[in-house]
């Protein structure tokens, strides 16, 4: 009998609890466990989940990791199958879980399958291309032989809703203990490397998307470009950022035409001087002092 549980790290969730709650209760797929890891929240996170039948563990939200806490909680759990979700993504329709953890299922060489990502209602032109960019209608199994088609999105995953057989994390150590963030795509390159495939199942589908203002664009490239300074494995062996960040701005200025909204595209130009600006200063973060670290990016507690 194949366990599967699912974990959630939350903070402070109460905002998405109304539409997310009750998308879980008429999910298909009863999972066996469920896990929820909050970090000191100030609202009623705590009160109702548990009040949905979570088991709720509270940990310092100093200690709070990426990668360490995601790791944290699956130690804590006995699962086949681990579903991890983030509080914002709220599942599309009650078939969302099962077709995620079906599609490991379906082949013993899948470690990993991360689900579709539609964009949150009332989402922007841009916010919504960039669900579609990412996030096709087509499904497809990565391996390490697709590196020199895809490049570096042949590791790219997000464990905003992604599903991972607990041997497979195993076998690779697990979630880095220690990480500024990315630690989906850290795991997922590792996983290939180890021969593993990783799925894209866009059955699986949550609503989940973000607007980012310019200085969150340039916090948020920053650490995307801490990551990337740090794990130069990945580029060397995927691929570098450039012409995957050069592909989506061409797609992103024709999106903007298509929508009659050409107008913005200066402002797109913009959110690239931003993103551009943050990742390379994230590359040469070691000559950086650490509290000004701490302000520039968005993971501050990183730095403490």
């Amino acid at each position: 009998m194949i366990r599967t549980a699912l974990i959630l790290p939350v903070r402070n969730a109460g905002p998405y609890l109304d539409r997310l709650l009750p998308a879980l209760a008429e999910q298909t797929l009863k999972v066996d466990e469920w896990l929820v890891i909050d970090s000191e929240s100030s609202d009623d996170t705590v009160a109702r989940f548990s009040a949905a039948g979570a088991r709720v563990e509270i940990i310092d939200a100093k200690q709070f990791n990426h990668g360490g806490t995601r790791e944290w909680g699956r130690k804590q759990l006995n699962a086949d199958i681990i579903i991890y979700m983030t509080q914002d993504a709220i599942p599309a329709n009650p078939y969302a879980l099962e077709n995620l953890r079906d599609a490991i299922l379906a082949d013993d060489s899948i470690a990993a399958a991360y689900g579709r990502q539609l964009p949150r209602l009332g989402a922007d032109v841009l916010e919504g291309h960039s669900r579609s960019f990412n996030y096709p209608a087509q499904s497809r199994t990565k391996r390490l032989s697709d590196a020199p088609e895809l490049g570096i999105k042949t590791c790219f995953s997000s464990d905003s809703f992604a599903a991972y057989r607990n041997v497979a994390l195993d076998t690779v150590g697990g979630f880095p203990l220690d990480i500024i963030g990315t630690e989906d795509a850290y795991v997922a390159g590792k996983m290939l490397l180890n021969n593993w495939g990783v799925r894209y199942e866009a059955s699986a589908e949550v609503y989940h998307s973000h607007h980012y203002t310019l200085l969150q664009e340039f916090r948020r490239y920053f650490d995307i470009g801490v990551f990337y300074g740090r794990e130069s494995w990945i580029g060397e062996l995927f691929g570098k950022a450039g012409s995957e960040g050069r592909r989506f701005l061409a797609s992103e200025l024709n999106a903007l035409s298509r929508a009659g909204q050409g107008w913005r595209q200066p402002e797109v130009m913009l959110r690239v001087v931003c993103k551009l600006a943050g990742y390379r200063l994230g590359h040469i973060e070691k000559y950086l002092p650490r509290y000004v670290k701490r302000h520039i990016g968005m993971f501050a507690g990183y730095w403490k």
